[in-house]
């Protein structure tokens, strides 16, 4: 969820989905790869641990503040370990079921 900053500069990014993860940006595009960064450290983090990331919330679950929006993140945990220097955990891979692509 991306809300106006307080300072009247930039947006909070708030995943709903994961826990505790926020982050904000002085720009709208810096606030997207500032959401994507903190997202894929969570997930990577959660994939370690033995974990499994949350599925997405619908959009119709989501209770927005006047001002408030929200925007699906693409993530490339891979590229995200690699970029960091991280051994992304073996078989974290989930393909989408068939049935997502018809």
């Amino acid at each position: 969820m991306f809300s106006p900053c307080v300072c009247g500069v930039g947006y909070v990014v708030t995943v709903l989905d994961l826990p505790g993860c926020v982050t904000q940006g002085d720009s709208l595009s810096d606030a997207i790869l500032m959401g994507q960064d903190a997202a894929s450290g969570w997930i990577l983090v959660a994939l370690e641990e033995g974990g499994a990331p949350p599925k997405a919330s619908t959009q119709d679950s989501i209770s927005l503040e006047p001002g408030e929006f929200t925007s699906y993140h693409i993530l490339d945990i891979d590229g995200y370990a690699k970029k960091y220097g991280i051994n992304c955990p073996q078989g974290h891979h989930n393909p989408c079921p068939e049935e997502c692509f018809h």
